[in-house]
């Protein structure tokens, strides 16, 4: 007897795979954190009705509210759980993060915009793979990467 997952499970269950293959592989060693690692760390942050958690874009995505009530969109790096909310205040601007990611190894930098709280860029990586990038707004590191 086979088993046949309606399709919004099977499409989440692959959503899900996919996903965590992609963090894995981006990993570099360290593992990737899942959903209920996500949403823990938000609550235990002080976040608040934590829903639509989801992996998207090289990097978790939720909607939530903060401390102070506020609603707010939050990124998270899917390795350190380093939360990126959308009303933070960038350190660094955009000739930094050419600078930076040009230290890393990427070229042909372009469509570099702050946005929710991290900066977004797409680039060839140091092997010439056309990406896109999120980038953490205070040291420059690239937080996500994902094909183009």
């Amino acid at each position: 007897m086979k088993l046949i997952a309606p399709k919004p499970v099977a499409k989440m269950m692959s959503t899900a795979v996919f996903a965590l293959a992609v963090v894995a592989g981006g990993a570099q060693g360290q593992e990737a954190l899942t959903q209920p690692q996500i949403q823990a760390r938000l609550e235990a942050q002080g976040y608040t009705r934590v829903n639509d958690v989801k992996f998207e874009d090289g990097v978790w995505k939720a909607d939530a509210r903060s401390a102070n009530g506020n609603r707010v969109d939050v990124r998270i790096d899917p390795r350190t759980g380093q939360v990126y909310p959308d009303e933070q205040v960038a350190n660094l601007g955009e000739a930094d993060v050419r600078a930076k990611l040009a230290a890393a190894g990427y070229t042909n930098v372009h469509d570099v915009d702050y946005e929710d709280g991290i900066w977004n860029a797409e680039a060839d990586d140091p092997q010439g793979k056309d990406v896109e990038l999120k980038i953490d707004p205070v040291n420059g590191k690239v937080i996500g990467k994902e094909k183009d």
